[in-house]
């Protein structure tokens, strides 16, 4: 299945095609806005590894370093982790279209708390993604946002659970119960007062 791109073409998203990322950033365009952040540091990448390995890959593609695409919206996220059903997308590309998803991860850090939780909670939601998992090495703690509903900014999930590091999360949608006790936290930082 292949999706048309319904993203609307703006000097933003023509300057983000043409950029040159410096080596060790990623660079996102989130409604309209270049964000560039540094490298994840080890405990994100061990989560997301945790993660990947219990997500059965013969049925599920499980991609990093994937960019989406949200039909209406001038974004070109970057989720840590982006998984979607075997067959649903196929051939090659830079993007994967937001409705052949099934479920994005984003592991929170210092930097990304608001637009993990903020901006990309809407823009998922408004791509109608099935499942974002949110998991907060800060707070220790795991969202799981289901049943998106609205468009635009004013999307949103309408299921938020929240699990505690070592309780395991129950994925449906994938057939999974992700164990979270190796989860790693960040130490030595602030705990923000994002849900």
């Amino acid at each position: 299945m292949t999706a048309v791109d319904e993203r609307p073409i703006t000097d933003a998203a023509r300057i983000f095609e043409d950029l040159e990322v410096p080596e060790g950033f990623k660079a996102e365009l989130l409604r309209g806005d270049i964000v560039m952040t540094a490298g994840p540091d080890r405990v994100h990448n061990s989560i997301v590894e945790s993660v990947q390995d219990q997500i059965p890959r013969k049925i599920w593609r499980r991609l990093q370093t994937q960019d989406i695409t949200i039909p209406g919206e001038t974004s070109e996220p970057q989720p840590d982790l982006v998984v979607l059903e075997r067959g649903a997308e196929e051939g090659p590309g830079r993007h994967i279209p937001a409705p052949a998803v099934e479920l994005l991860l984003e592991v929170v850090s210092k930097t990304s708390v608001d637009r993990d939780y903020g901006v990309k909670r809407s823009m998922y939601a408004a791509g109608r993604v099935p499942a974002y998992l949110i998991v907060d090495p800060m707070a220790a703690r795991c969202v799981l946002l289901t049943d998106p509903v609205g468009t635009g900014e004013k999307a949103d999930y309408r299921t938020a659970r929240t699990y505690g590091f070592g309780e395991p999360v129950p994925l449906p949608m994938l057939d999974v119960e992700l164990d979270t006790s190796e989860f790693e936290t960040l130490p030595e930082v602030r705990t923000h007062r994002r849900p």
